[in-house]
């Protein structure tokens, strides 16, 4: 017993000395510059258990086409890996160049795309680098088809059959919905240095697409607008671009000291005198406060509206290069919206285009989409507004005012009845004068 006891301390004592052998061989890798060199590479993450559980775990991995390693493999994503193979077989017979070729291309950056994963698994790593090279090889393949088919006038010069499940035109229009709510899911991206490279082996000896050029290859695929900034730098992945696009340009802003916590509802500010109106423009930052008028631009809900803008958001958390826009313009509407009659406002006002039934269930989106959303930042646009719209809201006169347009003025027949009530009691105050007067100056 004794023995065992003295054997057993050995061995804690042993393992103890290798652990701290192990952790001062990694006392390089804590200098700054070392760990920022790391945190630089990565770009494309897992999201945490915790919003997940709070939010909607669904909408951050695909349910239909996997791309990238973290989902790879599931089961119900396995049937899409068919037309995977079939891409690269039809990406070799257009080009004319040998499958090896890509397969190098992708070995040469194998490094940079494993190091773009919060947490690869080992499955692809070491020894199993072939599978990740592979895989990255058949989705940069599958991506680029699908350009190919989008660019295609009509969707006509391809070498796909009429009746082709996924590349023909009306199964490409069929599918394409749920395909690009994966293409935008956080944990189903792939670097776009693989469409990069792939696309340099398929225009080898001729011109190859810039960065900017395929930039805009991704937004075009993804039907959304072309944005100005950082246009000719390649974007880190889909939902980069997306990320891009919906925060559009940031307009210039001196910042302000002046600012507040929240917004009132918009049933609150309506009944303050406040006018909505609704912008030109679907730029998240063109809101504005001016004479009593809030301008923003108009927010469509739709079946994918939350998941769009969950992943937006988890982007902004998990990412530090990211800008915050989407979830201050989040939770800036949201203070807007804390019940149906708020939403039925905004919705009357051109505001808001309710795509998804009731308006019970935009407060019900609007609940969840404010667990990711941040407070707009101390010195933004967005806090200036808000200081200027509270302001406006402590002023009695303009409730004063706000309550006599709503009670009087807004119906033709009760201003009617208010100016003939108005009359009558004028009427009525001259008449007694009339009456009172003589009696007390006949008495004097």
């Amino acid at each position: 017993m004794v023995r065992e006891s003295v054997t057993a301390g050995v061995e804690r004592a042993s393992a103890s000395s290798r652990w701290v052998v192990d952790m001062e061989k990694l006392l390089e890798d804590t200098s700054p510059s070392v760990e920022m060199a790391r945190w630089n590479q990565r770009y494309i993450y897992r999201v945490p258990e915790c919003k997940k559980k709070v939010t909607n775990r669904d909408a951050y991995q695909p349910q239909f086409v996997s791309l990238g390693p973290l989902h790879h493999g599931e089961p119900h994503l396995l049937s899409m890996e068919e037309h995977k193979r079939r891409a690269v077989l039809h990406m070799v017979n257009w080009t004319g160049k040998p499958l090896t070729e890509f397969v190098a291309a992708i070995e040469q950056v194998a490094d940079e795309l494993e190091a773009a994963y919060d947490g690869l698994d080992d499955r692809w790593r070491g020894v199993n680098r072939g599978s990740f090279v592979q895989m990255m090889v058949m989705d940069g393949c599958f991506l680029i088809e699908l350009i190919k088919i989008d660019q295609s006038p009509e969707y006509k010069n391809t070498d796909y059959a009429d009746n082709d499940p996924v590349f023909s035109r009306s199964s490409f229009i069929d599918l394409w919905p749920i395909m690009r709510n994966d293409m935008i899911a956080m944990e189903n991206q792939i670097p776009l240095v693989v469409l990069q490279r792939i696309l340099f082996v398929a225009f080898e000896g001729t011109t190859p697409p810039r960065a900017g050029e395929i930039n805009n290859m991704v937004r075009s695929l993804l039907d959304v607008p072309f944005f100005e900034e950082d246009v000719e730098k390649l974007g880190l992945h889909f939902l980069d671009i997306y990320h891009k696009q919906y925060c559009g340009t940031t307009p210039h802003w001196e910042g302000s000291d002046k600012y507040e916590p929240r917004t009132p509802s918009a049933v609150e500010l309506s009944e303050a005198g406040i006018q909505f109106e609704k912008t030109n423009t679907e730029n998240i930052h063109d809101v504005d406060f001016v004479n009593g008028v809030l301008r923003m631009p108009l927010l469509k809900f739709h079946d994918h509206t939350e998941a769009k803008l969950l992943n937006l958001m988890a982007f902004e958390w998990l990412h530090p290069d990211a800008k915050r826009d989407v979830g201050s313009y989040i939770a800036f509407v949201d203070d807007l919206t804390k019940s149906e009659r708020d939403v039925a406002l905004l919705r009357s006002k051109g505001l808001f285009v309710n795509m998804i039934g009731s308006d019970k269930a935009v407060v019900e989106m609007f609940n969840t989409l404010t667990k990711l959303a941040r407070m707009p930042e101390q010195g933004s646009k967005l806090r200036h507004v808000q200081w200027k719209v509270n302001a406006h809201c402590k002023k009695r006169w303009n409730k004063w005012r706000a309550m006599l347009m709503n009670n009087y003025l807004s119906n033709p027949w009760v201003f009617i009845s208010l100016v003939a009530a108005v009359i009558l009691l004028l009427a009525t105050i001259t008449q007694t004068i009339y009456t009172v007067v003589p009696f007390y100056t006949n008495k004097g």
